[in-house]
């Protein structure tokens, strides 16, 4: 099969309705099976797995990944296998799509877990009932998707948005379903082998499981350092190495995730982390400015520089493009169009959100209230900067399939810093309410976008993406309280840092008690971090982007244990060599570390984040012992 699509002078001169119309009669399938039983149940099934990858992800570095591509290969596999062995048939391509509509919305879902909700736990000091948390993310990101779905008919049918993320994942499905199985069954080896690998060294990594199956003799070290301190202890001026997380993991998971991210921001990483935890650290610990030796404590200290750095470098990548804002709110309600719409019977009817946004809205603000005690006014006042920030975050990740979800949250804190001075738990939540809904409208049009290009009914995909919310609150939420099992001090801690939510409450705190709160040198951290923010971005945008850093990973290295950034930072580079020295397109090298960089990458930390969870539930209910 070949992908339609219009070419760029089409684009421009083309009226709405003459796309819709060329859409209609050149790529729409409705005759194709699309969200069947089977489909439906898979995207459920897998999207709530597949969103353990994001809540582990997410505990560990603040990111959010994408399981749209995971599901797919997956998919295709199974049910390719299933139909060669005379068990039911294979999936069309359109029911693939379906199904990653659903795993796609199950794991993008599961952000307030790993930052609103528990920034907000450390705030109060209280356990947010797990009923609560069900129904408030439950809410936002349904939210999320009836805001999502009027603005497909502008940013996709008629500006034809890239919407990168989302092509690709157009792309693979079409090559999937066009090459007879042969490339998916290698790309599905490929997952598969990388899930293995990466799960089986989390589950050897595990001393108290490898114990309890008498077979400690085959365990692996947390770090492989731990070797040379069986003979000697590293120090930096007084403090041992592995006190600042200096440590070589045995882990592979967190080198799929440098793998994801690229060369360019796994550096930018490293060079803060670098300077943090054999700087920075170490001169404070010497001087007592940081009373503990721990990671929490370290953090807690040296946040302040890297917050700085992220919130100046973000805010000036989103408001200095005044073109992409305004950009935002031209056409929002489409061009011109003739008498009738020639997709009426397929995109989701218009009373759907006239209806549902001010019921959906009014429910969030009631929640927003009784969960988190936001006023109803302040809810209020959120719902028209959920509506501007969508605007401008959906034209930015169908652009460059980057959504600035930082800078939205921290131009919220500020706003609601002056209207609700001085309520941190406030601040938090007002942020989190514009930011989940903005990132879960933006990240679903980044899935909508295959829809489109292959031809699959909108209306079927908008049910397919509550059907996912629904299955990733089901899994998600009950796992995540189970893993930290009521003790809100496990989060900053090592074993579940939480960098998101960290960051979020300290702004918040900040914001709200004022810069005296600070130690003198934190202060003279977020001066400076807050200028190199500037400068960074500033200088990015005159070089066009080839400038080697990124001013918002620089500041997200302040956060993250080195030991994280050190095994992500290699990720990249293994895969940047490989692309660098694999001359030969059909050298194995290639096919697997060049051209199936992201499948390998997907499956190693598919892999080892659904076992990891696995771990840490066993470890925290059943291996209760030392």
């Amino acid at each position: 099969m070949a992908i339609h699509e219009l070419t760029p002078e089409q684009v421009r001169s083309m009226t709405l309705a003459e796309k819709d119309r060329w859409w209609r009669a050149e790529v729409f399938k409705g005759d194709l099976p699309q969200l069947t039983i089977r489909s439906a149940l898979t995207g459920m099934i897998l999207g709530g797995i597949l969103s353990l990858t994001n809540i582990y992800v997410g505990i560990k570095t603040g990111w959010t990944l994408g399981v749209g591509i995971t599901s797919v290969i997956i998919t295709y596999a199974a049910f390719k296998l299933l139909s060669g062995a005379g068990i039911g048939r294979e999936m069309t391509i359109l029911e693939n799509n379906a199904m990653q509509s659903i795993a796609t919305s199950a794991g993008y879902m599961t952000v307030p877990l790993v930052s609103s909700i528990p920034a907000y736990m450390l705030v109060t000091g209280q356990v947010v009932p797990p009923l609560h948390t069900g129904v408030w993310i439950v809410l936002v990101a349904v939210l999320g998707v009836l805001f999502a779905f009027p603005l497909k008919k502008r940013f996709i049918n008629d500006e034809q948005l890239p919407f990168p993320e989302g092509y690709a994942a157009g792309v693979v499905m079409d090559s999937l379903h066009s090459e007879h199985g042969r490339e998916g069954l290698f790309k599905a080896k490929i997952l598969g082998v990388g899930g293995a690998l990466s799960g089986i060294i989390e589950v050897l990594r595990s001393e108290r499981v490898m114990r309890a199956i008498h077979l400690k003799w085959l365990a692996l070290p947390d770090a492989w350092d731990d070797f040379i301190y069986r003979f000697a202890t590293p120090k930096l001026l007084g403090t041992p190495l592995r006190d600042l997380t200096i440590r070589f993991d045995s882990s592979i998971l967190m080198m799929g995730t440098g793998g994801l991210m690229g060369l360019r921001t796994a550096a930018s990483l490293l060079i803060t982390a670098t300077l943090n935890y054999f700087v920075l650290a170490p001169i404070m610990i010497h001087n007592g400015v940081i009373h503990t030796v721990s990671y929490k404590a370290i953090t807690t200290w040296s946040m302040w520089g890297g917050a700085a750095m992220m919130t100046t470098s973000s805010l000036w990548a989103f408001l200095s493009k005044p073109q992409i804002i305004l950009q935002s709110f031209t056409g929002i309600f489409g061009r011109a169009r003739g008498a009738a719409d020639p997709l009426a019977d397929v995109e989701l009817p218009m009373r759907v959100f006239v209806i549902g946004i001010p019921v959906v809205g009014a429910a969030v603000i009631a929640a927003a209230h009784v969960f988190f005690g936001v006023r109803i006014a302040l809810g209020l006042a959120a719902l028209p900067l959920v509506f501007v920030f969508t605007l401008i975050a959906v034209n930015s990740t169908g652009l460059t399939s980057i959504t600035p979800g930082s800078a939205i949250a921290k131009m919220t804190q500020l706003t609601f810093s002056v209207v609700a001075h001085g309520n941190t738990a406030t601040n938090i939540m007002t942020a989190g309410i514009t930011t989940d809904v903005t990132l879960s409208a933006s990240n679903l049009l980044m899935d909508i976008k295959p829809g489109y290009m292959l031809g699959a009914k909108p209306r079927q995909q908008a049910v397919g993406h509550v059907l996912g919310v629904f299955a990733g609150a089901l899994v998600a939420v009950p796992i995540f309280y189970a893993l930290f099992h009521g003790n809100i001090g496990i989060f900053t801690s090592e074993r579940m840092p939480m960098p998101s939510a960290q960051i979020l409450r300290s702004v918040a705190e900040l914001l709200t008690h004022g810069f005296s709160t600070l130690h003198v040198t934190s202060r003279i951290a977020m001066a400076i971090g807050a200028v190199l923010g500037l400068v960074v971005e500033i200088v990015s945008q005159r070089s066009r982007g080839r400038f080697p850093l990124s001013g918002v990973a620089l500041g997200l290295g302040f956060v993250l244990r080195f030991s994280d950034v050190l095994a992500m930072a290699i990720g990249a580079s293994v895969f940047w060599l490989a692309a660098r020295r694999s001359r030969r397109a059909d050298s194995v090298t290639h096919r697997v570390f060049v051209d199936n960089q992201e499948t390998l990458c997907a499956g190693i930390i598919a892999g080892g984040s659904i076992a990891g969870i696995a771990l840490m539930l066993l470890e925290t209910i059943v291996l209760k012992g030392p």
